[in-house]
């Protein structure tokens, strides 16, 4: 689990809060089920990597409250989080595209 997300003890599949979106995007590198990884920086910039091929974004809090990026030149989607929780410790976040339902899945690495 990383070290700033240790004083929280969701139930694993648990929505996270508004108040800990920062906290859980920004809290390591997540490497996804398809082994593409991606970094949230505090400042609101993320980088997507999939098969050594970096692609810079930008993510915010949209105004319901739930996690979004912004892909240049026109990509926006917003996203549900929730939880992955094992043996007590978060150990990464589910996506859920709130357009059409699709869901990934992402572990800290």
């Amino acid at each position: 689990m990383p070290r700033t997300l240790e004083s929280l003890t969701p139930a694993d599949g648990e929505q996270v809060a508004k108040k800990n979106l920062v906290a859980a995007l920004t809290a390591g590198r997540i490497v996804y089920d398809d082994g593409s990884e991606q970094v949230f920086d505090h400042d609101g910039a993320t980088t997507y990597t999939d098969r050594g091929h970096p692609t810079r974004g930008e993510w915010y809090i949209d105004t319901d409250g739930r996690f979004a990026s912004f892909w240049p030149p026109t990509y926006r989607a917003s996203y549900d989080l929730r939880w992955v929780v094992e043996a007590g410790s978060i150990v990464g976040l589910s996506f859920t595209h709130c357009g059409d339902g699709s869901q990934f899945t992402g572990r800290y690495a």
